[in-house]
């Protein structure tokens, strides 16, 4: 496996690799798509950093779902993930479940997650909360 180097250039490295991976095709969204989506009602937000990051701030409507959950969280039956989060759980064909979290790579991680349980409309915010937070907030 290839490893990142560290400091400054392993930061250059990680910011090319995620290019990369967004050039091959995965599957995100840019901040002027999601003001689309959000001011239309046609996006759910997940916010996959910890509680405390999500209490210290987040997308207005975003469900926190830390990502070391999600897994657990997405493959629930829809009255428990409803118990527990208090709204719906999505359908595997709802489209624009968009992922984020602080930089991008957890919304990633998520957002691979979920296409791979079967969720087809599972996306990345990739600009994550900083963007967010810096543009919007």
């Amino acid at each position: 496996m290839l490893r990142a180097p560290r400091g400054l250039a392993g930061a250059a490295f990680l910011k090319l690799a995620f290019a990369a991976r967004t050039m091959a095709g995965e599957p995100t969204v840019l901040l002027p798509e999601l003001r689309s989506l959000l001011a239309s009602g046609r996006a759910r937000l997940f916010d996959v950093r910890s509680r405390e990051e999500a209490a210290a701030g987040t997308i207005p409507g975003a469900l926190n779902i830390p990502v070391s959950e999600l897994e657990t969280a997405l493959k629930m039956e829809p009255a428990a993930f409803k118990a527990l989060y208090s709204t719906e759980k999505p359908k595997l064909d709802d489209e624009n479940l968009i992922f984020f979290c602080q930089k991008g790579r957890r919304g990633f991680q998520a957002t691979q997650l979920a296409r791979g349980l079967g969720y087809k409309g599972a996306r990345n915010y990739e600009g994550a909360y900083s963007e967010w937070f810096q543009k919007e907030g």
